[in-house]
Parts: C-alpha cells; sequence; structure tokens
C-alpha cells in the first residue's frame, strides 16, 4: 500500500444524540461509573417533556459518602480508646514495678504481674548466658537461652511484634501452645550484664501486630533496663 492509499485516522466530533444513544444501550453506565457525576450538572426540576431529575442520585451519593465518613470516624475513635486504654494499662504497670520492696519482687512483678495487668496471657524475662559465666540476674521465673540467641531473634531491633504465630517452647515453656502473637521488648540492662528481653505471649492472634506503635511498650523496657540497675547497682 502506498502512502497516497494509507487511511487516514477518522475523526468525528460526537453529537449529544450520539451520547444518548450510548447511554440508551448501557444503561449502567453511571452505576459503573459514578464519577462522571463530578462533571455534570443536574437539571433543575421542572415539567419539561423527557428530563430527569438528577436529585435523587446526588442525594443518594452524599448518603454514601456520609457513611464512609462515619465509619472512618468510628474506627479513629475506636482506636483512640484503645490507645488510651493502653496507655492507662502501661503506666500503672510502671507505677507496679516502682512499688516492688526487694528484688524477688521486682521479678515477680515484672513476670507474673504484667501479663494481668497488660491483658495478655504470659509474660516472660529472658536473658543469654555464654554457658560458663552466670548472669547477673540470675533468679527464679527468669529463662536462661544460649550466647547469641536474642541478637539473632532481634535482628537489630529493640522491639518485635508478631501475629499469628506459634509460640516459641524455649521462651514460653509449656505456656506456649498458648501463644498466637507476641511483643518482644529487648532490655539493655548495662553493659556488664548479657543481653536480654521481656516477652509478652497472647492467645489473640491479633493483639500485636507489625507496625502497631511502639512508644509506650518502648518507654516500659526503657524502665525496666532502669529498676533492674538500680537493684542490682550495676553502672549503665
Amino acid at each position: 500500500m502506498t502512502d497516497s492509499q494509507a487511511i487516514e485516522p477518522m475523526t468525528q466530533d460526537l453529537t449529544a444524540e450520539d451520547i444518548l444513544e450510548y447511554l440508551k444501550e448501557n444503561p449502567k453506565f453511571l452505576q459503573k461509573n459514578p464519577e462522571a457525576c463530578d462533571f455534570l450538572i443536574p437539571p433543575k426540576n421542572g415539567n419539561a417533556k423527557n428530563v430527569k431529575d438528577f436529585q435523587s442520585f446526588m442525594i443518594e451519593r452524599l448518603k454514601t459518602d456520609k457513611d464512609k465518613v462515619m465509619e472512618t470516624t468510628q474506627t479513629l475513635v475506636e482506636n483512640a480508646r484503645s490507645n488510651m486504654n493502653n496507655q492507662q494499662r502501661i503506666n500503672a504497670a510502671i507505677l507496679r514495678l516502682l512499688e516492688a520492696k526487694d528484688f524477688e519482687e521486682f521479678i515477680h512483678i515484672m513476670t507474673m504481674d504484667l501479663s494481668t495487668m497488660l491483658n495478655t496471657d504470659i509474660s516472660v524475662f529472658i536473658v543469654e548466658s555464654n554457658g560458663s559465666d552466670i548472669p547477673h540476674v540470675l533468679t527464679n521465673n527468669i529463662r536462661i537461652l544460649p550466647e547469641g540467641t536474642i541478637t539473632d531473634w532481634m535482628d537489630g531491633r529493640d522491639i518485635l511484634l508478631q501475629s499469628n504465630i506459634s509460640g516459641i517452647e524455649a521462651i514460653y515453656g509449656g505456656g506456649a501452645t498458648l501463644v498466637q502473637s507476641q511483643a518482644l521488648l529487648r532490655i539493655d540492662i548495662s553493659m556488664d550484664t548479657p543481653p536480654a528481653i521481656l516477652a509478652f505471649g497472647s492467645r489473640d492472634p491479633l493483639m500485636f501486630e507489625d507496625g502497631q506503635g511502639v512508644e509506650m511498650i518502648s518507654f516500659l523496657a526503657r524502665v525496666v533496663e532502669r529498676a533492674f540497675r538500680n537493684w542490682l547497682s550495676l553502672p549503665r
């Protein structure tokens, strides 16, 4: 085919009749493309023949938008309430830790009372040992793990939140079968002590999830570190 025989692309201006004909053949066009209404100016009420009022359609759309706004607002309110409840729980837990009369009571509060106060199923304190040196914090209700385990688990993070998991027996012992989500808080007590973590486990698979705010539990971890140093008379 020569250039002279090439067919030029057909161009044609759409008329109102063309658009009306298309809409007649596609009666669900606006239902499938509601954004088209943003570009249209609906006619006013009147008695003109064949003039339809878009007002009812626009009202329905406003109702839908309102429902979406109300749903979003409700979600924000519920999240705010949840955050406030969590903050109150952690504040109460910190005050309870500060009330300990001796080191044994401090450990008991951390490994027994905190799980109830924070609405979890189990709380455990874990510290590393190289197999020969006995950690400064060795006492009842504290679990010992081989050197390097905590560093591998945390992978450079201070806080690890995990959902939909199976509990780790090395952390929770016989309670591991209950745990379906967990929060691991790295506890750096002192340069003279090995790495440690405070673990909270829950049977709720979504209680702890990656992406949740960690400011308050991070603050709890820092309080625990300072309390340990005070009880054991350790430097930072």
